[in-house]
């Protein structure tokens, strides 16, 4: 399998229009359900139309990608979320400007934890049912990223070891779900993995006390007890700097938590960004195992410029100097539209960047 994308796909005006309105309390959400059948059921053909190994449903049915955690008892992301949606529905703040450096959401609004966690719906699951296809990919949040955005502070627990566990444990039930309805594709989504090598992210966790290396380890550990044991399905994940509206929201090469990540993680795929010069170079890609892929995410999703096939070539190729050729495969580098408001570029630029992708793949490993 050497393309896929990362998940989510830019919604169109009519889906957009339709959250909108069910946000105002204009439609039911039964309503809501029906536009949402219809464009994935479009989106669906789109991507069956350019030959896609792996197709999802856009995430379609959510207000932003990190939804995938909502339905949990204990921590209220699905009202947090539609208040947000309600205040802000281009998902961007005063001041900030496309293509520049943006807030990261962590940082902004932590979400309260009011009990333990339990799991109330299996909300990936839903969204697999309606694909009812092997070729289908479900991605969720994954848990380091749950514990970065969480307020533990009054909650029954008492150290973010123990939340930390909590939300792996239910993301673990999440994921043997959705294996046993068969799923055969599952990606966690850790974009907090880039906090690791992040300057100002790091000289936060350096003035709170926290051991940055030690907060790594303890993430690699709780991605890996999500899919432990769990067989009959590919495990993929992925990593960015962020993506909102356009925007980025940490910098810093992988080189420094390189051995600790790549040599730590037991997926079968990492999505890894590569599309800037944020990202560094390939040479930490001599961490990664034998036996897993990475997918270069080398085609930004931030702009409608679309790349050179040449350029893309040449990349893979360097990339391959420091992984064999049969480990690669090529992305964009984030989903489209990590929220409803989507990033800076039209559905046609989109779609044209897929079909890149598709014949430069047959370019290369022909």
């Amino acid at each position: 399998m050497r393309v896929e994308h990362v998940g989510s796909l830019l919604r169109p005006g009519y889906l957009k229009d339709a959250f909108q309105r069910f946000a105002r309390h204009q439609v039911s959400k039964e309503d809501l359900a029906a536009v949402q059948d219809r464009a994935i059921v479009d989106v669906l053909v789109r991507q069956e139309s350019l030959g896609l190994p792996v197709i999802t449903d856009g995430e379609y049915r959510r207000l932003n990608w990190q939804v995938s955690f909502s339905e949990v008892e204990g921590w209220d992301m699905w009202r947090t979320s539609w208040d947000n949606f309600r205040r802000n529905p281009e998902n961007r703040s005063p001041g900030e400007t496309p293509l520049t450096k943006g807030e990261d959401a962590v940082l902004s609004f932590r979400t309260p934890v009011t009990a333990r966690l339990s799991l109330k719906k299996n909300f990936p699951l839903e969204e697999f049912q309606f694909l009812k296809s092997r070729k289908a990919k479900i991605t969720l949040m994954g848990p380091d990223r749950v514990a970065q955005m969480s307020d533990i502070e009054g909650s029954p627990y008492r150290e973010p070891d123990e939340f930390l566990a909590d939300a792996a444990g239910i993301q673990r039930q999440m994921v043997r779900e959705l294996v046993d309805a068969g799923c055969r594709y599952i990606q966690l989504d850790e974009p907090s993995y880039t906090g690791y090598v992040d300057p100002a992210t790091l000289a936060r966790m350096h003035a709170r006390g926290e051991d940055p290396m030690r907060s790594l380890e303890r993430a690699v550990e709780a991605d890996n007890a999500v899919i432990e044991g769990i067989e009959a399905a590919t495990f993929g994940l992925h990593v960015c700097r962020g993506n909102r509206a356009s925007m980025w929201h940490r910098e810093g090469s992988y080189d420094a938590i390189a051995e600790r990540l790549f040599g730590g993680l037991r997926f079968d795929r990492l999505l890894l960004e590569y599309d800037t010069a944020r990202a560094g170079g390939f040479e930490p890609l001599r961490f990664v195992p034998r036996g897993v892929t990475v997918v270069l995410g080398l085609i930004t999703t931030k702009t409608g410029t679309i790349e050179s096939a040449q350029e893309l070539i040449g990349r893979i190729k360097e990339a391959a100097r420091f992984l064999p050729l049969e480990q690669l495969a090529l992305s964009p580098q984030c989903g489209f539209a990590s929220g409803i408001a989507g990033n800076l570029l039209t559905e046609d630029e989109q779609w044209r960047k897929l079909e890149l992708m598709m014949d430069v793949a047959r370019e290369v490993w022909k």
